[in-house]
Parts: C-alpha cells; structure tokens; sequence
C-alpha cells in the first residue's frame, strides 16, 4: 500500500487542497461513498484483478486494509494496515489488488472519494465480500 500525502495552501482569497504526486494512470472511474450514520462500518470487499485509490474529500474516516490470503473468508489480522484520512491533510491511499479493504466515517457527512483501476463490468466479475465482523476491534479508537 502506498499513501500519497498532500497539503493546502491557504490565502486571502481561499484554500487550494491538492496530492499532486497521486498519478490518474490506470484509473478507469471514480465514486463517491457517505455514510447515513457516524461511526458506521463498511468492510470488507476485496478483489483480485481490481487495486483502488482513496481520498476522504469530506469528514475522517479509518480505512484499513489487509492481504487476502484465504478468499473463503480469512485474513491475518498481524498485516492489517490501518490509516487515519482527513479532509485537513490531504492524502490519496492505494490499495492494490489481492487487498481486502473497509472504513468507518469518524465525522458526520464525510466522504469518501475511490478511484478504480477496473471497469464496473470487470469489477462485479471480480467481487469479494468478507463479514463486517471480521477483525472488529480495527475501528476501535484509541485512547491516548
């Protein structure tokens, strides 16, 4: 997994937010995702031909992801990679394919942009879905 990290830049007229390391290479369309409730769960969907891009361009979200290494259902929770997005720093995720992947909104109304590397045609040949339940305590937060 690769995170592209971005920055604003602020002035008198305004704010410009960008991640311009972030390549639109490969990406064949894009959507948006937003949860009705906060702190909702929406994991886990893999695929194996499919790697996706994520950016929250609204709110904070956990997003995490994993390597599928059994496709009936499992994972091993000791690679779970786990990642805090927000609207204030700026950043695009990469989830490549063979990845299982999810996230849970921090913020009412945030959103969630993915990027996809596949048709939907392709995409709904290649779907992989893996119980919410799987792996529960990754979107736990953290006291400090």
């Amino acid at each position: 997994m690769i995170l592209y990290e971005g920055t604003k830049a602020v002035d008198d007229r305004g704010i410009l937010t960008f991640v311009n390391d972030f390549d639109f290479n490969g990406v064949k369309r894009h959507y948006t995702v937003t949860n009705f409730q906060n702190h909702f769960v929406r994991a886990w969907h893999a695929h194996k031909l499919e790697s996706k891009y994520v950016q929250v361009i609204r709110g904070a979200a956990i997003v995490a992801a994993f390597p599928v290494t059994d496709w009936e259902g499992r994972g091993n929770p000791a690679e779970i990679s786990r990642y805090i997005l927000s609207e204030e720093k700026p950043s695009v995720l990469f989830i490549p394919k063979g990845y299982a992947n999810g996230f849970m909104n921090l913020l009412p109304n945030t959103q969630l942009m993915y990027f996809s590397t596949t048709s939907v045609e392709e995409s709904k040949n290649d779907d992989y879905r893996f119980s919410a339940d799987l792996f529960r305590y990754i979107w736990e937060i953290e006291e400090r």
